[in-house]
C-alpha cells in the first residue's frame, strides 16, 4: 500500500538509462531509500523535487523482496534556495546529511531529527550564521542519537558540577571532568561555565528556540573543539565532508 509522507532528498544516483536511485529522509519511518523509475526522461511525477536537500511530499511504496521502495510521485514543498547561494552553506548542508545518515541508518526512526533537519535547512536558507547552526545541530544531533555529554558530574572523581568554574571534556567518558581531575590540553578541551550552560540549552529535550541562545566568539570557539572529538569517538570515523567546512 502506497504511503505519502514529507521527506527531505538526501541523495539521488543515476540508475540505468532514465531511472534515479534517491535516498530520503521521513519523520515516521527515517532514512529510505528508493527507486524513481523513468524521473531523468519524464518529470511529470516529479516535477523539480528530487534536487537535493527539497522537502518534498513523496508518496511510495515497499518492493517484495526488497530493502528499496517504490516512489510513485513528489510533490515540491521547499526547495530552500538560500542554501545554495555560497560554497559554504551548502557544504555545510551536505555535511548535516552525512552526520544524519551515520546517526541515524536505516531502521532507525527519530521524529525529532527530521524536524532538526528541516529547521536547520530553514535557517540556513534565511542566512543565519552558519557556526551557530552547525554547533546547534551537532549538540542536539548527538542528544537524539542517544550521545549526549554529561555535565552533572565529574566523570572520575563523581563530584557534581555546580555550574560554577571551567571544566574538562572527556571524550572517552563522554562527560566533563573537574580541574582537580584533568587537566585542559588538545585532547581535552576546557570549556567555562557560561559556555557549559549554552550547550545544555542545546542539548535540551524539548525543542530550542534560537533566541535562546547567547554565544558568544569565544563560547562557540570552545563548543566547537569538543563536538569535533565527540562525534569523531562516538562515531569512530571522520566526516568526509567535514574537511569542506
Amino acid at each position: 500500500m502506497a504511503h505519502i509522507s514529507p521527506a527531505i532528498i538526501m541523495r539521488t544516483r543515476d540508475l540505468g538509462e532514465s531511472d534515479l536511485l534517491v535516498t530520503f529522509f521521513t519523520p515516521d519511518r527515517g532514512q529510505l531509500t528508493g527507486i524513481a523509475k523513468g524521473a531523468r526522461k519524464s518529470r511529470k511525477r516529479f516535477a523539480n523535487c528530487l534536487d537535493l536537500f527539497c522537502l518534498v511530499n513523496m508518496e511510495y511504496e515497499p518492493q517484495r523482496k526488497s530493502s528499496l521502495f517504490f516512489l510513485h510521485s513528489g510533490k515540491l514543498v521547499k526547495t530552500f534556495c538560500g542554501l545554495r547561494t555560497d560554497f559554504s552553506s551548502l557544504a555545510l548542508a551536505s555535511y548535516l546529511v552525512e552526520l544524519t545518515e551515520i546517526l541515524f541508518p536505516t531502521g532507525v526512526v527519530e521524529l525529532d531529527m527530521f524536524e532538526l533537519l528541516k529547521n536547520s535547512y530553514n535557517s540556513l536558507n534565511e542566512g543565519r550564521n552558519n557556526e551557530i547552526i552547525r554547533i546547534f545541530f551537532e549538540a542536539r544531533a548527538m542528544m537524539l542519537a542517544g550521545y549526549g555529554i554529561n555535565f552533572e558530574r565529574c566523570c572520575k572523581c563523581g563530584r557534581t558540577y555546580t555550574g560554577k568554574g571551567r571544566a574538562v571534556f572527556q571524550a572517552d567518558k563522554g562527560g566533563i571532568s573537574c580541574l582537580g581531575c584533568e587537566h585542559e590540553s588538545r585532547l581535552s578541551p576546557g570549556m567555562g561555565a557560561d559556555t557549559i550552560n549554552q550547550f545544555k540549552v542545546m542539548q535540551s529535550e524539548t525543542e530550542t528556540k534560537w533566541g535562546k541562545l547567547s554565544l558568544t566568539g569565544e563560547m562557540i570557539e570552545e563548543i566547537k573543539p569538543v563536538l569535533k572529538l565527540h562525534i569523531e569517538y562516538r562515531t569512530d570515523r571522520r566526516l568526509k565532508t567535514a574537511k569542506y567546512l
